[in-house]
């Protein structure tokens, strides 16, 4: 096989393929959140799993627990315990004794990481209605189209 023969794709366009369009989009979407949260001293994941434990500690009478963050985020676990560690550094979040389990930790946002968290919860909101903007109208079905994607029970290609 030759190296001009190329790339074997289903597709005659690369603009065709929904997933280097996804890949291209996030990649676009990641730099402005990174932008816009630098002044925070956030990275996205910090605050995404910051405004996560705010939302759900306020909504649930149990404690938060590291599973239930990762699960809600949709984060891998062990990149979770790392990004709470560096949380618990910045004095946004603090591991608790868990009241009815000895081995768990429950998860509390500081004072300081509510405040942080709905600080940089407006920057974020801004810069996806400006980012999503040229949707116009259609920007609810392509978040509807995304949740279905998510929300998918048998993913391709996972274990």
């Amino acid at each position: 096989m030759s190296e001009r023969e190329g790339l074997h794709s289903r597709f005659a366009e690369a603009d065709e393929s929904p997933g280097l369009l996804l890949w291209q989009v996030t990649n676009r979407w990641q730099a402005a959140q990174r932008a816009v949260l630098a002044p925070f001293d956030l990275t996205h994941v910090q605050f995404v799993l910051l405004a996560a434990l705010t939302y759900l500690a306020a909504r649930r009478d149990e404690p938060v627990m590291q599973r239930d963050l990762a699960a809600h985020a949709a984060t891998d676990p062990m990149m979770t315990s790392q990004v709470l560690r560096a949380l618990e550094q910045k004095g946004l979040l603090e591991r608790r004794d868990h009241p009815h389990d000895r081995r768990a930790k429950a998860l509390v946002p500081t004072e300081d990481g509510v405040a942080l968290a709905n600080r940089a919860l407006v920057v974020v909101e801004n810069c996806d209605q400006e980012f999503f903007a040229p949707l116009g109208t259609d920007a609810r079905a392509f978040a509807g189209a995304l949740q279905q994607l998510r929300d998918r029970k048998n993913s391709p290609g996972a274990s």
